[in-house]
């Protein structure tokens, strides 16, 4: 009786979460629908802008990442492309070093992108305005600074660009756009129809470059630098901005057992801040009504779309079968469950559909689709190696043919 009473308690807890979590998305994803844009504003003279772009072991890519960061529509003499060259080859600096930007070398026992970025902020001075980071890969498009600069009106201290794929040129690199693109309905735009701030990628944001470089100096995150940077300034009520018409270009990966090991690691840095953080958002919610970094906080918990609408068919499927194999049994026991079942099932669902752009809903989508389940499994595994996935810097080699990259 006791031990059946126990697990009718854990399925109950699980209902609530899942229920929450599918609402939650689904909040979001219809605030998402609606348009939205920040005030941008004219600047007396153009802001200056620190282009960081950390990079470990990148020398397939950077040379071409930091020719490219040169071709902006902002004046020239406003903005310095920063390349941190973490563990680069000799050959690879030697290049970069032709090119009209500034190279500072760097190498750490233990190598992490806030450390690099502490490092090329200490060297460059303070004579900037905001400080942009870029990942290894990223491509801006020409607009980008232009548009990024013009929301800096003197209170926004953060603002995250709209980052979508460059390549799309397998099963696993479409998913993974298009996880991308829910990502910046729910968690971006829709957050900033509702009020609430924006999320941060890691790369593609912008701050306040000397409030940052304060700021960072209290950073020691192995992973997930841009989850603490989240929390750090919703705890002081800086609001963080989001420009869904400022694009940059992010490579997408590209194999099942890449994109594990990344959401692994991200998923990893998650559940740390949550840990870390829960007390404090419940505190700051009933004393100092800060429903920013509760909700932030919330976010900490959320399972992977993929793992969460994967969970709700696989429970759906067994359902299924228990029903077809004993229906008077199932018709007592299981039709609660079927119904919770089909309710929360159909809003992750209805979340995740009106969250993909339009642009998606083609052959080559249909296609990556068809690998869903495999990258369910390899992902649903994966959450249960998450101890000391955040101990460890793990690096994401990139790197595609020309061929394979689009534009917006």
């Amino acid at each position: 009786m006791i031990i059946a009473i126990i697990l009718h308690i854990i399925e109950i807890l699980i209902w609530i979460y899942l229920g929450l979590s599918a609402l939650y998305i689904l909040v979001f994803g219809v605030a998402g629908l609606f348009g939205y844009s920040p005030v941008g504003i004219q600047h007396p003279r153009p802001l200056k802008i620190a282009v960081l772009i950390p990079g470990y072991k990148e020398d397939r890519v950077i040379v071409d990442v930091a020719r490219d960061a040169l071709n902006q529509n902002y004046p020239k003499q406003s903005y310095e492309v920063v390349v941190i060259a973490d563990s680069f080859k000799p050959e690879t600096v030697k290049e970069l070093q032709t090119l009209p930007i500034r190279v500072v070398e760097v190498k750490f026992e233990k190598s992490t992108k806030s450390k690099s970025l502490n490092a090329a902020m200490q060297e460059i001075g303070d004579d900037f305005d905001i400080a942009l980071i870029l990942d290894a890969d990223n491509l801006m498009l020409p607009d980008f600074l232009n548009k990024i600069a013009g929301v800096f009106d003197g209170t926004v201290k953060a603002v995250q660009g709209h980052r979508i794929a460059k390549n799309m040129n397998t099963s696993m690199a479409v998913l993974d756009a298009i996880s991308e693109e829910i990502n910046n309905r729910i968690f971006r735009k829709g957050h900033r129809v509702l009020g609430l701030s924006s999320a941060l990628i890691g790369s593609g944001m912008a701050f306040e470059y000397k409030w940052f470089k304060s700021l960072m100096q209290e950073v020691k995150a192995i992973g997930g630098f841009d989850k603490e940077l989240e929390l750090r300034m919703l705890k002081s009520r800086y609001r963080i901005e989001y420009h869904p018409d400022a694009y940059v270009l992010d490579e997408k990966v590209q194999q099942k057992e890449v994109f594990a090991s990344q959401r692994k690691r991200w998923l990893s840095a998650q559940f740390i801040y949550f840990g870390r953080y829960i007390g404090v958002g419940l505190k700051e919610l009933f004393l100092r009504a800060n429903v920013d970094l509760f909700d932030k906080v919330i976010q900490m918990i959320q399972l992977p779309r993929l793992i969460l609408i994967g969970l709700l068919t696989l429970i759906g499927f067994i359902t299924g079968i228990i029903t077809w194999i004993d229906p008077l049994w199932a018709h007592e026991n299981m039709m609660i469950e079927f119904y919770n079942w089909l309710t929360i099932w159909s809003m992750a669902a209805v979340a995740l559909l009106i969250s993909v752009p339009a642009k998606f809903y083609n052959k080559n989508t249909l296609k990556a689709i068809m690998s869903l389940p495999g990258s369910f499994i390899v992902m649903l595994l994966s959450l249960f190696k998450l101890r000391g996935a955040n101990r460890q810097f793990i690096h994401t080699q990139h790197g595609v043919k020309s061929s394979d990259k689009i534009n917006k």
